[in-house]
């Protein structure tokens, strides 16, 4: 059988076969513990923060580099990776982002530089193995 009718048969049998063996289960992240608050001293929630402000600000327009007020709540869901739900208030600093000298950053207090904004990021992370992924941000002018 070749030709175009042998051809129109195999590519039959491949759909057939494809459809059969997805498995809609698959694609689900089993939760092995569901979301729980935590403490936001922990230090796991503290690098998760860290470096979900280093891809914010790298991520954004802004001169200035945006640090972390205050963290508001912190919670933890364990799946195949640990999430950290991270609820925080950030601020500019009075550090530019191509600064070197960052240890000495302050909360902007000139008011016309002023910007504070309310975020929420969602983590993944292993981090015995130093692997993290912001896999949500979402943040609003507070």
């Amino acid at each position: 059988m070749t030709g175009p009718q042998g051809s129109c048969l195999l590519l039959l049998a491949l759909v057939v076969v494809l459809v059969i063996s997805i498995d809609p289960d698959k694609n689900k992240i089993k939760v092995l513990r569901e979301l729980k608050v935590i403490n936001a001293s922990n230090a796991n929630v503290k690098q998760c923060l860290w470096f979900a402000m280093q891809e914010y600000n790298k991520e954004s327009e802004d001169k200035y580099l945006f640090h972390v007020v205050k963290i508001v709540q912190a919670q933890l869901q364990v799946t195949d990776h640990l999430e950290y739900f991270l609820d925080v208030e950030i601020a500019r600093s009075n550090c530019k982002k191509l600064s070197n000298n960052n240890e000495n950053c302050v909360i902007q207090e000139n008011v016309k530089l002023e910007k504070r904004a309310v975020c929420n990021f969602l983590v993944s992370a292993l981090p015995w193995n130093g692997e993290f992924n912001v896999m949500k941000k979402k943040c609003v002018d507070a």
